[in-house]
């Protein structure tokens, strides 16, 4: 998968590669030739004292040296640059590739591992295209160039590289072996942080509520403590590899020092060429350092690849249509016509059966007990999860073969947890229809029973809200969801117990709004309350998934035993009787 993902994305950036490769090239060949010009004046200008022989081989030493620099600024300007658009393009890719998730894949995933795969797993992948793109070139010309011409200098000494290179080779595949089971554990518990991060972070309420911190405390201790572990054994092998690697280094360079003084002693080698065989021991064993730390650094990039590539190969189940349909031929109908749900791995299915329409301007209500179904039955709706059986048709056409995002426009939906974005109140309503005035603005807010606290505040409209509008009350928050799709001026709007934070008064004031002004648009209502669907068109009542009613509130009064015991125990027998 590694290959498979730098090789998709690095092909887009090839003019920049191109430029990696010349300037890596010149680099190396410059490094290459310095250590013989260095032997030249060690052993000619030096040995006879002639200055301007010395002068002259120095002078083209400088303008190598100068135009390795050179090369090198270059080169690392060129792979730094395609490398952080690998990543920019792999985040930009992620992110696309899960807004297309259903709620389905969202929860196979979870939200924090998704956060991670696009953060700290692109970072890996992209840190190895940096090194990758660095050390591309110059790596193996080091090494190989570096013996070619080490073999140059002096043959005789070649035995000393014959047995350090093979030596450093299986020390580093000794600890990279170790290494891959790390990373991968290490990536899993990096998912495990965050998950616990966001759920004590999201849930602080309740876990001051129910004086939980202590025992959170230890909960997040645990996986940092497990993180700490896994890093620890990783950085143990790093700690390993590295002095091992300069050990080898160090007694090579002994040996040849040992040996080639032996040579020099014996006339059989002259100082400069032996100075210049130490130089190109060095670069070899610095290309073996470089493609050892490219080896410890692959196994982890290819964790974070493959869970890179997990995300992009994951098959969405809102497929869109080949030829999708754009035209409703019914704005505002829904059709439940024999639906089913299951969801992945579930033995029963959640819906069975379902079957109702709503017309358009009419109001439907949908009631139960808690786990009854509904808000999985409101989902379908604007295809958030597909039907596993039956059709569910909206706007006149099966949400299968509808265009997505002219189905999206034609509905306005309030979830049962309203979610407010960071910014103003403006800002958060303008995310309904971005070209609203304000003065539609302040009409959504007088229907949804939000202006007034608004009007309240000093800054109006623009009054910050925090992420997650936590700085906002529970009814407000539903409030200004419920305004912010108005705003998107809907066909149909579904309230998915939008009204479970509102007082009476103020659910009375909103719903004789919603009537009032919005006459021509569908709306679907989950409700708990009875007191809120009582003068709804139709009332489906679920149970255990299954219709177990359907009809006005008088005519459930008489027929349905299940919505007769739901008003019972929450309007007593007197509402029975009435």
């Amino acid at each position: 998968m590694l290959i498979k993902l730098l090789a998709r994305y690095l092909g887009r950036y090839w003019p920049l590669l191109v430029g990696v490769l010349v300037f890596q090239f010149a680099s190396a060949l410059a490094a290459l030739f310095l250590p013989t010009l260095n032997a030249d004046i060690i052993d000619h200008g030096v040995a006879v004292g002639d200055t301007g022989y010395i002068l002259r081989r120095g002078s083209i030493m400088l303008l190598v040296a100068l135009g390795q620099i050179l090369a090198a600024i270059v080169a690392t300007f060129c792979a730094a640059k395609s490398a952080m658009s690998l990543g920019r393009d792999i985040r930009n890719d992620v992110f696309q590739r899960v807004s297309t998730f259903s709620e389905r894949e969202v929860s196979r995933f979870g939200s924090g591992s998704l956060i991670t795969r696009n953060t700290n797993d692109v970072q890996q992948v992209q840190m190895l295209g940096v090194m990758s793109a660095t050390m591309l070139v110059m790596a193996p010309m080091m090494a190989i160039g570096g013996i070619i011409m080490a073999l140059r200098q002096d043959v005789g000494l070649s035995w000393i590289l014959g047995v350090s290179i093979p030596v450093l080779l299986v020390l580093a595949a000794a600890v990279i072996a170790r290494m891959v089971p790390l990373f991968r554990r290490y990536q899993t518990r990096i998912d495990a942080v965050n998950r616990v991060m966001r759920e004590q972070l999201t849930g602080v309420r309740v876990v001051r509520a129910f004086v939980r911190e202590t025992i959170e405390e230890k909960r997040f201790r645990k996986a940092n403590t497990d993180i700490y572990v896994v890093g620890r054994n990783v950085g143990s092998m790093f700690v390993l590899l590295f002095p091992l690697v300069m050990l080898v280094m160090n007694l090579t360079i002994v040996a040849v020092v040992w040996f080639g003084g032996i040579e020099v002693n014996e006339g059989n080698a002259q100082i400069g060429t032996i100075f210049a065989f130490m130089q190109y021991v060095g670069m070899i064993l610095g290309g073996v350092m470089m493609a050892s730390f490219m080896a410890i650094m692959i196994p982890r990039a290819a964790v974070s690849a493959d869970r890179i590539g997990e995300v992009l190969d994951a098959e969405t189940t809102l497929v869109p249509p080949q030829n999708p349909v754009t035209e409703m031929t019914r704005p505002g109908q829904v059709v439940f016509d024999d639906v089913e749900f299951t969801y992945p791995g579930a033995d029963q299915p959640i819906l069975s059966g379902i079957s109702f329409r709503a017309e358009p301007g009419e109001t439907v209500a949908i009631i139960g007990s808690t786990g009854a179904g509904k808000t999985t039955l409101v989902s379908l709706i604007p295809r958030l999860f597909d039907a596993t059986g039956g059709t569910v048709s909206v706007h006149g056409v099966d949400v299968r073969e509808a265009d997505l995002d002219t189905l999206w426009s034609g509905i306005g939906l309030v979830p049962q947890r309203p979610f407010l974005f960071s910014g103003t109140v403006r800002s958060n309503l303008r995310f309904g229809r971005d070209g609203a005035t304000d003065d539609e603005l302040w009409e959504a807010l007088e229907i949804a029973q939000a202006a007034d606290f608004v009007r309240e505040k000093p800054e109006g409209l623009d009054t910050p809200i925090s992420q997650g509008g936590t700085n906002v009350s529970g009814g407000q928050r539903q409030r200004l969801a419920i305004a912010r799709a108005i705003v998107r001026r809907p066909d149909m709007l579904v309230f998915d117990d939008s009204f479970s934070a509102l007082d009476l008064t103020t659910d009375a004031r909103l719903r004789q709004a919603l009537w009032r002004e919005l006459p021509g648009v569908t709306k679907i209502v989950v409700a708990q309350r009875v007191s809120t669907i009582t003068d709804a068109d139709r009332i489906l009542v679920l149970d255990d998934g299954r219709a177990v009613g359907v009809g006005t509130h008088e005519e459930l009064l008489e027929t349905s035993d299940t919505y007769r015991e739901i008003v019972e125990s929450q309007l007593g027998a007197t509402e029975t009787s009435a």
